[in-house]
């Protein structure tokens, strides 16, 4: 089973609750094409670190939510990065370490990796401008519709995901205001790897989180909730309550960000 529309859930809710505290604490505050932006960018962020998870390419099938996003192209990608990630970890690896078999919940789960990919991605959006916001918000949309309409995108096909995402890229790139930074991408995208990460680590199998810390001798331990308390990915718990649970925290965030929210209850209005 897979946790597809949770990560993206997740992320949006980062997003959302992220922004509230920003612009009530720090006055941080967003444009709402740019919280409509963040938000769909880091909910499909939220969902990358499965792109270390291949399946079968010739027929589309197996692998992560995220290898299946663009169809072909994106099991080609998963396929090569499962393998990067399987030979680091055989290259870093010590003796106390586990055997593996493949990379999946290796390199891309570690907040090492969230940190590196956000800085390179809003470096990217920054230095290139358009071409490369056009082109990191096409692949994050697509991953955000993958993810939190997976049922409804299994039925239409990779195809239809991939124009409709192509669509919403150029629509949420004029939506940005030309006075900001592009940065705000990668912001985005680093906190939608770190939430997927945490997310793994209330499953049974957990995440290297801390890589390369030592812990009694080992650089990939898996660290997260004892066995007992631990989610079973797909399982009933995550469907019925955790699902739940975000999608009500994004409805709030949604509600609490809105112009109207905030004049009624601080008689000021958002910009």
């Amino acid at each position: 089973m897979v946790m597809g529309p949770t990560h993206a859930m997740s992320g949006a809710a980062l997003w959302l609750a992220g922004s509230a505290v920003a612009a009530a604490g720090f006055g941080l505050e967003q444009s709402a094409a740019e919280l409509v932006v963040g938000t769909v960018a880091c909910s499909g962020a939220a969902l990358f670190p499965d792109i270390d998870c291949a399946g079968k390419v010739t027929t589309n099938k197996g692998g992560s939510t995220v290898a299946r996003a663009f169809g072909p192209p994106s099991m080609i990608v998963a396929e090569g990065t499962e393998r990067i990630c399987y030979w680091f970890y055989l290259l870093t690896k010590t003796k106390k370490d586990r055997k593996r078999s493949n990379g999946h919940r290796t390199l891309t789960h570690t907040l090492m990796f969230a940190v590196l990919i956000g800085f390179g991605t809003g470096l990217l959006a920054a230095k290139f401008g358009k071409p490369a916001v056009i082109t990191i918000l096409f692949i994050l949309t697509g991953l955000a519709v993958r993810g939190l309409m997976s049922t409804t995108v299994k039925k239409k096909g990779w195809v239809v995901t991939t124009g409709a995402s192509l669509a919403a890229a150029f629509g949420m790139f004029h939506l940005l205001p030309d006075d900001r930074s592009y940065w705000l991408l990668g912001l985005a995208m680093g906190f939608g790897c770190v939430i997927h990460v945490l997310g793994d680590m209330v499953t049974k199998m957990g995440s290297p989180l801390l890589f390369p810390v030592p812990f009694k001798g080992k650089v990939w331990q898996n660290l997260g909730l004892p066995r007992k308390v631990a989610l079973r990915a797909g399982g009933k718990h995550e469907t019925r309550y955790l699902m739940p649970a975000l999608t009500i925290i994004v409805v709030l965030g949604w509600l609490w960000n809105l112009p109207e929210t905030q004049n009624m209850i601080f008689g000021t209005a958002m910009d």
